[in-house]
């Protein structure tokens, strides 16, 4: 269907099968605490759905983005399928640099603000992960944003707090957070060049989704999109700087260097100095392009 109507397939990544079945188990075993979200979905299931896709993909000869990609595993497979030459694409988060399935082994019910597929991995595959945006195989830095607050009865204790981990809403926040993150830890630490830091998070996006070259440059007849950027700025986050409309960030107390000070977009000020100036109703629906990977495909 794809491949007919010229359109990038997107892919996250999971066995159903293997998920519904270690979840059973799970919980005939009693083990419902959040910290079992992560063993509930192990790197195989990551790992096996990865082949599936980019061999469906290779087959079809269409392209295919694999989103949300946690380590080595699935890694592994995106890059096997493009050292062959099958159009896929790889995209990760910030989730997969920064956490681990021990931020899910808090106190009490508060290991659910770190929910979220695939779940965080370990040490060892935040390494990959890195290696992995340094080398190509990750074309997309994401923020995969999902604002479910955690004290609130619409949100992560939808079913309270002595839910199974099964219930609780997948996702975590991380808007706000996306670029200062990646531009402390990977420019500032010299992971990765601001080249690749403006590829991973602004280009190679408008490019991916058919927005390119509305988006995703600076030129003539582009919206005025940009960032001013303070390269030397240093931040403590804290949950009550951010604007999003939820009540934790999974990153509170990280110290990074380096923060937007100005956010423009299509010429107009959005953000300046912390203080939003965005107004109700300024944003535009976008109608994609085809999406270039399938316009080459085609």
């Amino acid at each position: 269907a794809a491949r007919r109507g010229g359109a990038k397939a997107t892919a996250h990544p999971g066995n159903a099968d293997g998920i519904k079945w270690l979840t059973e188990q799970l919980d005939a075993a009693g083990h419902t605490a959040p910290k079992y979200h992560a063993d509930s979905r192990p790197s195989p299931v990551e790992r096996e759905a990865t082949h599936r896709a980019a061999t469906l993909a290779e087959i079809a000869d269409t392209p295919v983005l694999i989103v949300h990609v946690s380590g080595a595993e699935a890694i592994d497979q995106i890059r096997s399928a493009q050292a062959r030459g099958v159009k896929v694409y790889g995209e990760t988060c910030p989730q997969y640099l920064f956490l681990t399935a021990d931020d899910l082994d808090m106190d009490s019910f508060e290991g659910a603000k770190c929910i979220c597929s695939p779940p965080p991995r370990d040490a060892a595959n935040q390494t990959a992960v890195w290696t992995g945006l340094q080398t190509g195989v990750f074309q997309i830095f994401s923020s995969d944003h999902a604002p479910f607050r955690y004290a609130d009865d619409k949100g992560k204790q939808i079913r309270g707090k002595d839910a199974s981990f099964a219930y609780v809403p997948n996702g975590i926040p991380g808007l706000e957070t996306r670029m200062p993150l990646l531009f402390s830890e990977g420019v500032g630490k010299g992971r990765i060049d601001l080249r690749t830091f403006v590829k991973l998070t602004a280009a190679n996006p408008a490019w991916m989704y058919g927005l390119y070259p509305s988006k995703g440059t600076i030129a003539v007849g582009s919206d005025a999109d940009m960032v001013v950027w303070n390269p030397d700025q240093r931040v403590t986050v804290t949950n009550s700087m951010l604007h999003h409309n939820v009540d934790y960030t999974p990153y509170e107390g990280m110290e990074l260097v380096g923060w937007p000070e100005t956010t423009i977009s299509r010429g107009a000020i959005i953000c300046d100095g912390g203080k939003l100036k965005a107004e109700a109703g300024q944003g535009q629906f976008l109608r994609c392009a085809t999406p270039e990977p399938a316009a080459v495909a085609s």
